[in-house]
């Protein structure tokens, strides 16, 4: 048997408050061990595990890898504009007047994902 990913690991300065933040966007759940202060938090959500790292080094160039969101019961703007109102900020819009495109946002700590259209609004 080859290996599976366990999950995806985030470098970041606070763990459980960045970790709060992608539990709420992908209606997931902190651990029920995880703090505030503690070095690590853990996010499990349908169909995904996000991990959570403390460390001190600063973020200082765009991500290598991204995670790419799909909505699944709103639309990709009403679903940017709920993560926007949960913290989020806008990096970059890439929406074309067709309807077509996605949107950049940074998390609370600045790493970039994108918010894709969902699958209702491609099978138009």
């Amino acid at each position: 048997m080859s290996s599976v990913v366990r999950h995806l690991t985030f470098d970041c300065h606070d763990a459980y408050r960045l970790g709060s933040f992608w539990a709420t966007v992908l209606d997931g759940s902190l651990s029920e061990d995880d703090r505030p202060g503690d070095p690590e938090a853990l996010v499990e959500a349908p169909g995904s595990a996000l991990l959570f790292v403390n460390v001190t080094d600063a973020k200082t160039v765009k991500n290598r890898v991204h995670l790419d969101l799909q909505p699944q019961d709103r639309t990709r703007d009403e679903e940017v504009e709920r993560i926007l109102a949960l913290g989020a900020t806008l990096v970059a819009d890439h929406r074309t007047p067709e309807g077509l495109g996605w949107v950049t946002l940074a998390d609370p700590e600045g790493n970039e994902f994108c918010v894709e259209r969902s699958a209702a609004e491609r099978a138009r």
